[in-house]
Formats: structure tokens, sequence, C-alpha cells
């Protein structure tokens, strides 16, 4: 039994590659530093093999089955440990699996982001997969792993810090500079080109770790489902303004939905005296619909946003609500001739309802 189990001793020595059962860790460290002398090495087709000697790089090998002999690796003449008569070599022999590591989840939050179409700050996640490979196995070892046993969800735990945080400034310098609205982005629409900036500036984070990120499997950028519905609604809104002409269109459809929202409280019950309780949630409502239409939807660069305008007038002529200016924008009569009809101030020139006694800006009694 003894010389079996030294013979097995013997044959184990002689053999130095990595155990099937460690094959899917990215590094391995080979647990005995005495190699003797004429081991075979067995690097495997997706793998390299790199030896150390007191915390420095001696020679990588690479993939093949390799004889430890001097003769052979001129290199191994400096691991000699002359105690064993120069039989045994004294080394440290990590291996470093080089193939592309795949499916590497991650996730996190980009932050407030906002979309260009409305103005409106969003918060903004990410998640998905992506690959990564190993190129230079040293800078890995050395820079990043160290001469300890490392697990490989250490390696991966620091690879999606690094992604997310290169994602996270990227995303966001992207939507704004790009002007790309919010719901295109998490549509999918500008995946690829998402994808292809990122990749391209990972470098600078990953190089000095021998890193190499290959692609991303699949990402998805996403939005609170509340707010995708508020900004899928702005959309609509402006989308709208658009064909019924510009702000006075505007402000007929959005008092137009004011009141179908005040009709609908009523509906629902105004309370007793519904003429009372109604007619208040009506005149709010009708308030807030005219405050809606007082938006613009082009901005300096010929863009398209919601942002607030001026408040309207009321043209003597033809009785519209229009915006303030010299002439009317539902008839075309000068406004200014407004004025002796009542509809601005004769002394301030503010605007003031058709059958006001005194002017609301200045005091200025009306009518004479």
């Amino acid at each position: 039994m003894a010389v079996m189990d030294w013979f097995k001793r013997g044959v184990q020595e002689m053999m130095v590659a990595r155990p099937d059962g460690t094959k899917s860790q990215i590094v391995w460290k080979h647990p005995d530093k005495t190699i003797p002398m004429k081991s075979q090495l067995t690097v495997e087709a997706d793998e390299k093999a790199v030896f150390f000697r007191d915390g420095k790089v001696v020679e990588t090998l690479g993939p093949g089955r390799h004889t430890l002999d001097s003769s052979n690796f001129p290199f191994l003449s400096n691991l000699i440990d002359s105690v064993t008569g120069g039989n045994v070599f004294i080394t440290e022999v990590f291996f470093v699996n080089t193939r592309e590591h795949a499916g590497i989840k991650f996730g996190g939050r980009i932050g407030h982001v906002e979309d260009p179409k409305s103005g409106i700050p969003v918060e903004t996640m990410v998640h998905g997969e992506f690959s990564f490979r190993v190129v230079d196995p040293e800078k890995l070892i050395v820079g990043l792993v160290g001469m300890g046993r490392a697990e490989s969800s250490t390696i991966n735990a620091w690879m999606k810090e690094q992604v997310l945080k290169v994602l996270r400034d990227n995303i966001a310098e992207l939507i704004v500079k790009q002007s790309w609205p919010l719901l295109d982005v998490t549509s999918g629409a500008y995946t690829e080109e998402i994808e292809e900036t990122v990749i391209g500036r990972m470098d600078k984070h990953v190089e000095d770790y021998g890193i190499d990120i290959v692609r991303f499997g699949n990402f998805v950028i996403g939005i609170d489902e509340e707010d995708a519905s508020n900004l899928k609604e702005l959309y609509r809104d402006a989308a709208y303004l658009r064909t019924v002409g510009g702000v006075d269109g505007y402000q007929k459809f959005a008092a137009g939905k004011a009141m179908m929202g005040a009709g609908e409280g009523m509906a629902k019950g105004g309370g007793d005296g519904g003429a009372g309780a109604g007619g208040l949630l009506g005149g709010a409502g009708l308030g807030v619909g005219l405050g809606m239409a007082q938006m613009m939807v082009r901005d300096n660069r010929g863009g398209e946003t919601l942002a607030p305008a001026a408040a309207g007038v009321v043209c003597g002529e033809c009785n519209s609500n229009v915006a303030p200016g010299k002439f009317c924008s539902a008839c075309g009569k000068e406004l200014k001739k407004a004025v002796a009809q009542g509809t601005f101030c004769t002394g301030c020139g503010e605007p003031v309802a058709p059958d006001a006694k005194f002017c609301g800006s200045c005091g200025t009694k009306q009518g004479g």
C-alpha cells in the first residue's frame, strides 16, 4: 500500500494541469510551488499558464503539452532549487482562462435624465448582460487578482461595476447631446448606437487589468411606468397641437378636455347644490384647461417642447381668446381697437374683461 501511495503521488507530481472541476474559473493557481524536473505541463486551448517567482512574472506559456526541462525552456534554470540537487523547480503557476466569458448580468439606476422632448426629468434604469475576455493574463494577476486564489465572482463583480459606471455616464450624455426622446430610447431604437459608444469608451477603464469588453448580449433602458404614461400623454398632446393650428387650436382642445373632466366629476357626485359644488369644479377645471392651453410647441432650435407661454387676451372684434400682439390671430383685426370696447385698460393698456368696471392691474375705472 505504501509503495502504491508513493507511485500515485509521483504521477500526480509529474502532471501539472488545471483540474476539470476548476475550468470554469477565470484564474486558477496551482496549489504546489515545488514542481519536479521533467513534469508534464498541460495548457488547454482556451488558457495560458503564467509562471511567477518571488512575486515577479518569469514566463507565460500558451496552449499545448510542455515538458518542463531547462533544456526546453531556458527560463526554468532560474527557478531550480539547488537544495534538491537541481531536480525541482520553485515557482507559482497560474492558469488563466482566455475564452470569452458571456452572460455576465448587471443592472442598476442611471439616475434622473431630462427628456429632451418634454424637458421633464425622469428616473432611468438599465439592466442586461455583457461578455468579456482576458487579453493579458499577466496584467490581470498583477493588477487585479493578486497572488492569492481569486474567485471568479470577485472579478465578475468588479467588471459589473465598471460596465454600469460607463453606461450610466454615457447614456445620460448621449440622450442630452443627441436630443433622443426617452420613449424612443426605452423602445430600443438607439441600442446599437449606445452599445458601440459604450464599448469604445470601456477600454480606458479596464485595459490596465488586461481585460476587454467584447459585446453586450442584451441590455434594456427603462423608466418608471407612471413616468412613461405621462410622457406618452404629453407627446400625444404636442402632436394634436400641431394638427389643430398652434396655440389657438390647443386652447380649444385643452378647454374641451377640462370641461369633460369637470363633467365626469359632477357625474360622480357634486354634493348638494350641484350648482355650487359642480359650478366650482367646472370653473376650476376650465381654468386649468385654459392654463394648460397657454403652451408653446417650438423651442429656439426648432425642436418640439412643452413650455409655458404668455397669457391670452380677448379680441374686441370676434371675442376669440388669442395670444397678445398687435393683430388678432383669429380674425386679423388690430387688437388696439379693442381698447375702446373695454378689453384693454385705458390707463395702463393691460388686458381686462369686456365688462370690467376697474382694471385689475392699475385700478383705473373703465367705461368712461
